[in-house]
């Protein structure tokens, strides 16, 4: 599976990553799934509501995923809700154990950037496997 994002689009999610340090940043990402590609259309950025430590973890406000959900549905074209991105403030664009523990969407894609003080840093891609046991890499392609 292949993901593919406009660098400016990455650009938003490294940018939304080095503001919210030292905590997560989040949000949606909508666009449109064809055969083993997947190309990113949109980036959503929203607040991190998680009740938690937001070091440590993010929630996206649901009320922009129902307005997103709207919006997709008026668009009446094949774009559509395929995932969402949120940061890793001093360690790796890898998925933690966390983030395996509130994979409930088997098809969603989960864009990670790790930043540190100095920035955002590199961006991976995944989507958790059937079975929720570990997350499958992606391949990124940025262009």
């Amino acid at each position: 599976m292949i993901v593919q994002i406009d660098p400016l689009l990455a650009d938003t999610i490294r940018h939304a990553a080095s503001k919210s340090y030292p905590h997560e940043c989040c949000g949606l990402l909508t666009g449109e799934v064809h055969d083993n590609t997947i190309i990113i259309t949109g980036v959503h950025p929203s607040e991190n509501v998680t009740s938690g430590d937001p070091a440590r973890r993010f929630e996206v406000d649901p009320k922009l995923r129902f307005d997103l959900m709207r919006l997709v549905e008026a668009m009446d074209d094949q774009t559509e809700i395929i995932g969402h991105y949120h940061s890793h403030p001093d360690n790796p664009a890898k998925p933690s154990k966390t983030d395996l523990s509130m994979a409930y969407e088997e098809n969603f894609i989960w864009l990670i950037c790790a930043s540190t003080v100095d920035g955002a840093q590199d961006i991976g891609a995944f989507r958790p496997k059937s079975d929720k046991s570990d997350f499958d890499t992606l391949e990124l392609v940025i262009e």
